[in-house]
């Protein structure tokens, strides 16, 4: 669906109305303007923008927490929906989030509910925000459930920025192994094969194999780096796909030391998400549907399904929980003392915490394991061109010597 921006006229109003809506084309645009009773004066496709705008302007994580605070706010201090709508989109400065908010607007003036005027922006709020919206509109107690949403947002945001931290020092040190060899081939290794060739001597295999591999570089680079963009490109297509994501999901759960960061991260989100959708109303078989979503892994989301379809069939949640692969059993565990307490949604709240502290405890582990293992790395890549470079040249100096 495109982007359309468009300038109406509110037939009961007659005020005019800028903002931002989704379609198909620009005839359905006008349908759906039509349709909420706006009267389309302009409407015109949203132009993308170059790459910085794009990044600079995109709809980040804390952009969606300060804006559900800031509504759960004015709703709680007894201002209209529609009024707290409007202070919140001239406190907000990220123009698509301004957008966004503004569509909402226009959505629920003319008829729609909460959820269905959210639900028109799917890249910014997900299932899980929308199945407790509906919860909290139906409760009447929307603005404990957009509380409960920001605070579901800014954990599971802490998570991946730890993970993603932790990720950062490794990405630096590779980057600068790479740098280190490449100067080496284009630079250094040059001038010894120079220095054999001015004497007539063999190249050992290992410096001839350096050798060749910096002629390749230095006369190939265009293609190398033609190679090296494509391959980059493809792989990331490639990702994007349903086998992609598999083989991607697979290596997550599977591949040391990442796997246990993985697995841990899963089940914080999959418990920190149940708790948050039982605690608001939410059913059982929707919150678990719900939560297969969120965990955003195929694998540990086929298992979340296949204790819904045993739920569904009258089976205890811990139980249908039990033999399920990748579930740790502290999960069931736990929540079959929820079920004999009637508290599921709050030992699943105490089992997320335990998995939080976990991952937190994890990724301070990968950071402390994985440095020196990176700095073997590097010394074994830099050690063997160092060695593919001197051990000639030592050569040359002991026959030297020898002839002396």
């Amino acid at each position: 669906m495109q982007r359309y921006i468009y300038s109406a006229r509110d037939q009961g109003t007659q005020k005019i109305v800028k903002s931002v809506v989704q379609a198909d084309s620009e005839r359905e645009a006008a349908k759906l303007l039509s349709a909420q009773g706006l009267s389309p004066l302009d409407i015109r496709e949203e132009a993308d923008g170059n790459l910085l705008t794009r990044l600079t302007q995109r709809i980040t994580s804390k952009d969606k927490v300060n804006f559900t605070r800031s509504l759960a706010t004015l709703i709680e201090a007894g201002l209209p929906l529609s009024q707290s709508l409007n202070t919140i989109v001239e406190q907000t400065s990220n123009p698509k989030m301004r957008a966004v908010v503004q569509d909402i607007i226009v959505s629920i003036e003319s008829g729609r509910t909460l959820v269905d005027s959210f639900a028109k922006h799917p890249q910014v709020f997900d299932k899980v925000y929308l199945a407790l919206i509906r919860a909290g509109e139906i409760s009447g107690t929307l603005e404990k459930a957009l509380r409960r949403i920001a605070d579901q947002q800014e954990k599971d945001a802490e998570s991946i920025r730890k993970i993603r931290g932790a990720m950062y020092y490794p990405s630096i040190v590779m980057l600068v192994i790479i740098a280190v060899i490449i100067f080496m081939l284009v630079t250094i290794v040059p001038q010894v094969s120079k220095l054999y060739d001015g004497l007539g001597k063999d190249l050992p295999f290992l410096t001839a194999a350096l050798v060749a591999t910096s002629d390749f570089v230095v006369q190939f680079w265009w293609l190398v780096a033609i190679v090296g963009a494509a391959g980059i490109y493809f792989l990331r297509q490639y990702l994007h796909t349903e086998s992609g994501i598999r083989v991607l999901d697979t290596l997550k759960l599977n591949m040391p030391p990442i796997k246990g960061l993985f697995r841990k991260l899963y089940m914080a989100r999959f418990t920190r998400t149940g708790e948050t959708l039982l605690s608001t109303g939410v059913p059982m078989l929707d919150m678990l549907r719900i939560s297969a979503e969120s965990v955003n892994n195929t694998y540990v989301s086929r298992s979340i399904l296949n204790a819904e379809e045993m739920v569904k069939g009258g089976t205890a949640l811990s139980k249908a929980l039990k033999d399920q692969d990748y579930i740790d059993l502290l999960i069931p565990q736990m929540i079959r003392i929820g079920e004999q307490s009637g508290q599921i949604d709050q030992m699943m709240g105490k089992v997320a915490k335990v998995y939080e502290d976990e991952l937190d405890e994890q990724i301070k582990a990968i950071s402390t394991t994985i440095e020196p293992i990176l700095m073997i790395v590097m010394a074994f890549f830099a050690g063997g061109i160092v060695m593919a470079i001197l051990f000639p040249i030592y050569n040359l100096v002991t026959e030297t010597g020898g002839n002396l």
